[in-house]
């Protein structure tokens, strides 16, 4: 499958500077996000959010639900554009339960908080598109991050599963290589990572010569 980058923010003014370059297939939100953006987890703001975003031509906007009735919260979130809207839900028991019968539905599912592998065969084995495991995280807890999400990369390949890896909390944007050498290709980036994958100062030192001696 082929590289698939979507922009992890809750800023309207981070998705207008970046959607415009075309690298992003879609948004990724969630209400840590929100909270950092100056942005009320609501309903009513979710939709008016998801109406900017999705006049920009963000084809996937990855929302997640929160409270009791995760259900509920997921199904309204869904039907604000059920084509282009993925349900994201933690990948507990109770999200796994509401997953169960969001997609019966017809919602799309992302799971999210993804730590170990064998999280990623419940995913699986629910059929969902989208699971998230937090690289940066996961290497906070002295683990080795990239060692664990190409080990669940194996097992989604080794089953034949749709699922697709939807990599989260990169800390740095030499991550991306390292991981799409592995067959990793779905990635979610923060916007300063999307800045870091352009700060290249040989690049930028050739592209400043090429205009100096144009002139």
């Amino acid at each position: 499958m082929a590289l698939h980058l979507l922009l992890d923010s809750a800023d309207p003014s981070a998705w207008e500077q970046w959607l415009p370059t075309g690298l992003f297939g879609g948004v990724t939100t969630n209400p840590t996000l929100l909270k950092r953006a100056g942005q009320s987890c609501t309903l009513e703001n979710l939709r008016a959010l998801s109406e900017r975003a999705l006049a920009m031509g963000v084809q996937e906007l990855h929302l997640q639900a929160w409270g009791a009735d995760l259900v509920g919260c997921g199904a309204a979130l869904a039907a604000i554009a059920p084509d282009r809207i993925w349900v994201k839900l933690p990948i507990t028991r109770p999200g796994l339960e509401a997953a169960r019968e969001l997609q019966q539905q017809g919602c799309r599912i992302t799971f999210t908080a993804c730590y170990e592998p064998q999280q990623v065969l419940l995913a699986a084995a629910l059929g969902v598109d989208y699971i998230a495991p937090y690289l940066g995280r996961i290497s906070d807890l002295g683990r080795d991050g990239h060692g664990e999400l190409i080990a669940m990369q194996r097992c989604i390949d080794a089953l034949g599963s749709t699922l697709r890896l939807l990599v989260a909390s990169l800390r740095s944007a030499s991550d991306l290589p390292r991981l799409a050498a592995e067959g990793l290709n779905t990635f979610t980036i923060s916007p300063a990572i999307a800045q870091a994958l352009f700060s290249v100062e040989a690049t930028e030192a050739a592209a400043a010569q090429f205009e100096r001696d144009a002139l």
